[in-house]
């Protein structure tokens, strides 16, 4: 049985690997900033309070069924790794109370963006092009260094996969450039 769950999981963690070094080489000098205003999720605007942590971007959506079951993980490890790890919520949602319903439902304690703003836009228009693709696909999470460079395109596998461990492999992939 050992033996069936590395051969299932070892061409998984190949893959993110492969795909956080193809996206780190392309990125060492770009990096992403967040707008100073976010919302919670009352869509009550509040000061972006990032400074010195890993964030996490995450692409997400009511109507995502994946999403929907990726989120209790991502509070989670959110809510153990608060000192130096936070979220950031890029919806795909229709309308500013949906993604406020949404955020609410799943008690998404972390900020998001307003819904379909600009900035968001911005944002999204800047990861598809520091990390070179067309689209981003839902749910997705990436993960940025204190500073805004990009340390990995998969966050949402890394926390599934790596559990706790997920934070210090990003903190060592940040250290390593």
């Amino acid at each position: 049985m050992k033996n069936l769950a590395l051969f299932v999981l070892f061409p998984h963690v190949f893959l993110t690997l492969v795909i956080q070094a193809t996206s780190n080489v392309n990125n060492e000098k770009e990096i992403i900033l967040l707008p100073e205003i976010m919302y919670d999720s009352s869509g009550e605007a509040k000061l972006k309070d990032t400074k010195g942590k890993i964030i996490g971007l995450y692409f997400s959506a009511s109507w995502c069924s994946s999403c929907r079951r990726f989120n209790p993980s991502l509070v989670t490890f959110r809510n153990q790794n608060l000192e130096e790890f936070e979220v950031v919520l890029i919806s795909g949602d229709a309308s500013d109370i949906a993604q406020e319903n949404y955020m609410k439902k799943f008690k998404m304690p972390w900020p998001a963006l307003g819904n379909r703003s600009k900035e968001a836009k911005n944002l999204e228009e800047s990861v598809k092009k520091i990390i070179d693709i067309e689209y981003i696909s839902l749910p997705t999470l990436i993960i940025l260094d204190p500073t805004g460079k990009v340390v990995s395109t998969n966050g949402k596998d890394e926390i599934l996969t790596l559990g706790d461990n997920a934070l210090r492999s990003w903190k060592d992939a940040n250290k390593r450039k």
